[in-house]
């Protein structure tokens, strides 16, 4: 039996924009210069597929294929322009963690306000009150307002609550980004948990190795279609191909964005451990970017820059820059015609999400004049490696030492560990 059944499901927005600016004539012509044009967007188009009693289903795909309209159209928060959803059972989405929170509230008090809006009665929430706290990690703060809360034990409290809801239709909607590996770990075991009582689970996500672990069926969406529909190991690979052929940005000279026109980065590449081309990297891992370029004429003090940028909520936050300048700002010698620079980094240290990377090319005595310019010329998928904390991964090795050594005593030092 199927508890989710999607026939031939399409959503449309009406999309407004200004009128065209044109040249007009005489008072209609200028008031239907003013009046807005609509025009359509299709989200989804036609899309069909069943969820089966106690499966549980990954959705994925590129921004703006249409994952988080299906979410909104399975959940009820809109309808579909045309088709047909059928659900049996009672249903429950995890769209955005701590939704209804009120901050002048205690965790204690938004524990149930936030599970009645969910649905939970008043007795089984105080029934699943300590198992809640317990798990979200704020027993020290539960009677402090949540205004007071970092963004962390906010976000934390918020997918404990959801956590605990036993519904038998379960959306889930990038909640792995909650808290940092400790807490995605319980997360993860949590929905394990759920999936063997028998719930039936949607879960849509950009972190494929969560999506591998927790759904042996994946449905690939692109441009609002079916673009797959099958075992979740083939159709994650074949998203990671289609990645991978995205971005390995193979452009002419004349096709990339340039200052003065003297060169041009012409493909960007990211290498494994191996040497093979992916657009899959994990943190700690050992990584290469392949700068391949065109020079016009002979260029004795040329740079090249990569600009790795990750990904917060739809906007850029951590970067950093890889620049083949010295220390001195110097540069090196760009000889006329083709050239490949190569950027190894033995332990990759940006943390699992999204990483876009922008290349530049110029000369090292003229500062602030670019000689080629290429944004977004490769994006990656981080994904997990060392447990740490933080905003990036930092490579260290540690030891123990005799307390006589720190006391400036010579003295044999312990063995020394590194961090995989």
């Amino acid at each position: 039996m199927s508890d989710l059944v999607v026939d031939r499901v399409s959503k449309r927005y009406r999309v407004t924009q200004a009128a065209a600016q044109e040249e007009v004539k005489g008072l209609q012509a200028r008031l239907r210069r003013l009046r807005p044009r609509s025009t359509d967007f299709w989200a989804l188009q036609d899309v069909s597929f069943q969820v089966a009693r106690g499966e549980t289903l990954g959705i994925i795909g590129d921004n703006g294929a249409g994952k988080s309209t299906i979410l909104k159209l399975l959940s009820g928060v809109t309808s579909p322009t045309s088709g047909e959803i059928t659900a049996h059972g009672r249903m429950s989405a995890l769209i955005e963690v701590g939704s209804g929170f009120h901050p002048e509230l205690t965790g204690r008090e938004n524990v149930f306000l936030s599970g009645s809006i969910l649905g939970m009665r008043r007795r089984e929430i105080s029934d699943k009150l300590e198992r809640i706290i317990t798990f979200a990690g704020v027993r020290d703060f539960i009677d402090t307002p949540v205004k007071r809360y970092s963004s962390g034990m906010y976000l934390r409290l918020g997918f404990s609550i959801a956590a605990h809801l036993e519904p038998d239709i379960l959306l889930l909607d990038e909640v792995l980004a909650v808290g940092d590996a400790e807490f995605q770990a319980r997360c993860l075991e949590r929905i394990d948990e759920l999936h063997r009582h028998g719930r039936t689970i949607v879960f849509i996500s950009h972190d494929l190795g969560a999506v591998g672990r927790l759904c042996r069926r994946v449905l690939l969406l692109s441009k609002g279609r079916v673009l797959a529909d099958g075992p979740a190991f083939e159709v994650i690979e074949m998203y990671r191909e289609l990645v991978r052929a995205k971005t390995e940005s193979e452009v002419t000279p004349d096709a990339v964005t340039a200052a003065s026109g003297e060169a041009a980065v012409t493909s960007v590449q990211c290498l494994d451990h191996n040497g093979e081309v992916t657009a899959v990297v994990r943190t700690g891992a050992a990584v290469t970017f392949r700068v391949h370029y065109h020079a016009r004429t002979a260029i004795d003090d040329g740079r090249i820059d990569l600009y790795l940028f990750t990904m917060l909520d739809d906007r850029y936050g951590p970067w950093c820059q890889l620049t083949t300048a010295d220390p001195d700002d110097e540069g090196f010698v760009l000889h006329q015609g083709e050239g490949v620079v190569e950027f190894t980094i033995d332990r990759f240290g940006l943390l699992p999400g999204i990483c876009h990377i922008h290349a530049e090319i110029a000369r090292c005595s003229q500062p602030g004049r670019s000689m080629g310019w290429h944004p977004d010329c490769l994006v990656l998928r981080v994904e997990p490696g060392p447990r740490v904390r933080g905003t990036f991964y930092l490579p260290h090795r540690w030891r123990t030492i005799p307390v006589s050594a720190a006391h400036g005593q010579s003295a044999a030092a312990g063995p020394t560990s590194q961090t995989p």
